[in-house]
């Protein structure tokens, strides 16, 4: 198996810029053409009374040869003594695109010609723009045909401020300007003897020195949580993490971290199926690990090292899309968003600008994305999640967007951001000034009701008996002739919107409806109960923000593996029911929900 490295370069350019001709001049000089293939062009120019092009070497197909224009995607391969190239000839619309930003053909680098005599055209301003939406930070300038400018210094110079002066403003910040003739091989894999007053690198050494930063096993540790497998059998107790490493390496007995939920433990065991004891393991392998201590990890949840960079944890992120979908993606519906082995629900929050596939034109103004575009959005998840940026770590930082169970959109992070107003806040802040109250108050409820309105959740693991307790608060309460009631969460996945039924596993759904009906619950002066299994800070959070103005009460039971919420009160696992719940209505009391005088 070879070790040598290899290196994704997208080349692009306007038409008739010479973008052809510099990777037929590529191939030819680095001797990385099959046997025969340059005669038997030169060949068949010379039968077509044709002029001989380096471009042919690129254009396989006949009717392409006929037009002398690129009309496809190609993909081109060559060697130098430091490492592998793969060529990708840009065209720059509609599959180009949408292979580079769902990560089939991820650029490390990007070369962009422009020819020396016409200048800067729309397209080379398009194509500064494609690369700036991919976010390639490698990008090197070749101006071409100098030899039409009698390898002129000063019309390098002119276009090269000029151009350097318009990336700038698409936040793109060039490696390099290179002088070039590719027809005639000047500063190809040579210095040119036309232009002696240019004294940087060749096109060949210019690509030897882009840095190489794909390569999986030198980035930081990042394993994506599979799933979790409890073993039994012949006292068996482990309780193994599985999934497959993306990049990095880890040890056993080295300390990790795992996010969002910032939980932590260290490596015990590196597991594998039928393999010898290992204590080492690599990016690309399918593994699992146990762990010293027991704590509850949730599936798409993302394993690190502790000691490593930390990768971002956020609701809101700015990426670009390829959005294939055939219906547009609009603004405030839900879809469901695929990074690493996490599924969780987002929502488009804003449109910063978008590039029309077909001519790779900007629009600054659109409201949705239609079918082939690629944009520049911002877009917003349920809870917060934990990602690379795209140019750090491409396989943490590529997701896919799926609607109605087909994949309709794919894109790359390019940045964390801060919303002003999150989704959850500004539904909030219009539902409660739509809000129509009736002509009783709360204080009015309570006295009638000899109680203050609440919300009490109980959470913990499964198996810890906190629905016997819950369902038990609901019966005490009942009899003291409190207006109370219990939902259990299985209740409410199907019924409450009669076009969407909601899995057992999309808990941020059945948290926003439990949320919702609190609410409604509340503002009628009950004392609505409910429990959620292994609910994190953040469910938490959602249901204090969705319950709002009015209040909640947070009982854990068993062990509280929650890392920022204060919950109201601790209770064992499987504690006597009775006693436990004596313990609520104690806290109800001290609390002042219960009024004394009614007791």
């Amino acid at each position: 198996m070879s070790d040598r490295q290899q290196m994704n370069i997208v080349i692009a350019g306007h038409v008739d810029h010479g973008k052809s001709t510099v990777i037929g001049r590529l191939l030819a000089d680095t001797g990385s053409l099959p046997q025969g293939k340059l005669e038997s062009i030169r060949e068949m120019c010379q039968k077509n009374a044709k002029p001989f092009e380096y471009a042919f070497l690129l254009d396989a197909l006949k009717d392409e040869q006929a037009q002398g224009i690129t009309i496809d995607s190609a993909r081109c391969f060559f060697k130098t003594r430091q490492r592998d190239y793969i060529i990708i000839d840009a065209p720059g619309h509609i599959e180009f695109l949408k292979n580079m930003i769902t990560g089939a053909a991820r650029a490390e680098a990007a070369l962009l010609v422009i020819d020396a005599q016409e200048g800067i055209q729309e397209n080379s301003k398009r194509h500064g723009h494609m690369v700036s939406m991919l976010g390639v930070k490698q990008v090197t300038i070749l101006v071409n045909k100098m030899d039409l400018v009698q390898y002129s210094k000063e019309s390098f110079t002119k276009l090269q401020n000029a151009y350097t002066e318009f990336l700038k403003q698409i936040n793109v910040v060039p490696i390099s300007f290179i002088p070039i003739s590719a027809r005639d091989g000047q500063n190809i894999v040579s210095p040119s003897v036309k232009m002696p007053w240019y004294k940087g690198n060749t096109v060949l050494e210019q690509l030897d020195k882009f840095k190489n930063e794909n390569i999986p096993e030198n980035k930081p540790f990042r394993f994506p949580v599979q799933d979790i497998y409890k073993f039994t059998q012949k006292n068996d107790d482990r309780r193994i993490i599985a999934g497959t490493i993306i990049s990095g390496s880890i040890n056993a007995g080295e300390e990790v971290l795992f996010l969002p939920s910032e939980k932590r433990s260290v490596i015990k065991s590196i597991e594998g199926f039928n393999s010898p004891v290992k204590t080492t393991a690599l990016a690309g392998e399918a593994t699992g690990f146990t762990l010293t201590t027991q704590i509850y990890i949730k599936q798409g949840e993302l394993m690190v090292r502790a000691k490593d960079a930390r990768p971002e944890v956020s609701k809101c992120f700015k990426a670009n899309i390829f959005w294939v979908g055939r219906a547009p993606m609009i603004k405030d519906k839900v879809y469901k968003l695929k990074i690493a082995s996490l599924h969780t629900t987002v929502r488009l929050m804003k449109i910063n600008h978008a590039i029309d596939s077909a001519d790779l034109s900007i629009q600054d103004k659109k409201y949705q994305l239609d079918r082939n575009d690629v944009a520049e959005c911002v877009l917003e998840t349920s809870k917060p999640i934990a990602f690379d940026l795209a140019a750090k770590n491409e396989a943490t930082g590529r997701f896919v967007i799926v609607d109605n169970y087909e994949i309709t959109g794919g894109g790359i992070i390019l940045e964390n951001t801060v919303a002003e107003e999150t989704i959850l806040k500004k539904h909030i802040r219009e539902r409660e000034n739509i809000w129509e109250k009736g002509l009783i108050t709360s204080s009015q409820k309570a006295i009638k009701n000899g109680h203050k309105a609440k919300f009490i959740v109980f959470t913990g693991a499964v198996g810890v008996g906190k629905r016997h307790m819950a369902k038990a608060l609901e019966k005490k309460l009942f009899e003291q002739e409190c207006g109370v009631y219990y939902l259990g969460m299985a209740n409410i996945t199907r019924g409450l919107d009669a076009d969407i039924a909601v899995s057992e596993n999309n808990i941020e759904e059945r948290v926003r409806r439990a949320g919702e009906l609190a609410r409604i619950m509340t503002d009628a002066g009950l004392i609505f109960i409910t429990t959620i299994d292994n609910a994190d800070d953040y469910d938490l959070e959602a249901l204090k923000m969705l319950n709002e103005p009015n209040e909640i009460m947070v009982i854990n039971v068993g062990i509280n593996e929650l890392m920022r919420y204060k919950v109201d009160m601790e209770i064992k696992a499987n504690e006597d029911t009775a006693l436990a719940v004596q313990k609520v209505v104690e806290l109800l009391r001290t609390k002042e929900i219960i009024l004394e005088y009614y007791l």
